[in-house]
């Protein structure tokens, strides 16, 4: 698995995998692409989040990547957020992330999740943050994999904490 920042180059297997998260109903934690979704906006708008510059009410500066398989099939998202607010203390951490929902089940998440570690670690954070909702149990063993200790539930979600010291 290679996890990097989307390019035009992806359009095609990047617009198929938004495609699927739709046609399922599925959630896509660490994607914001919006319901009239431009790709070509989407990409301009992920390079300048990472700078802070542009960013909507109560977002960080982030930076957007997209799991891609040996084949070039896009896999799943990732979106780390380089500072955490109020909201993102309580609800959403440091990285948000998601597998299309034909490729779950695989252990793509796990692999997906240790590689926006690394990614997370080379932009210096050193504790990250990750949520889960308290019914999603698959979630929650993708952050105990890497490492994740709880540290409280606010309301319907779980935090846990991974020292990034470690990897």
């Amino acid at each position: 698995m290679e996890l990097r920042r989307p390019t035009l180059a992806d359009k095609v297997a990047i617009l198929e995998m938004v495609e699927e998260f739709r046609t399922a109903k599925s959630a896509t934690d660490g994607f914001f692409g919006g319901e009239k979704f431009e790709y070509e906006e989407w990409l301009e708008t992920n390079a300048a989040a990472e700078m802070g510059l542009g960013l909507s009410a109560g977002f960080v500066p982030f930076i957007q990547y997209v799991s891609f398989d040996d084949t070039g099939r896009a896999l799943g998202f990732v979106n780390l957020r380089l500072r955490l607010n109020e909201h993102l203390l309580n609800h959403g951490g440091h990285l948000g992330y998601s597998i299309r929902p034909s490729e779950r089940g695989k252990g793509y998440a796990k692999e997906q999740l240790r590689l926006g570690l690394l990614e997370a670690k080379r932009k210096n954070i050193s504790r990250v943050l990750l949520t889960c909702h308290v019914d999603n149990e698959a979630s929650r063993r993708t952050i105990l994999s890497q490492g994740g200790q709880l540290e409280n539930q606010v309301g319907e979600t779980e935090r846990y904490w991974i020292d990034l010291e470690e990897l």
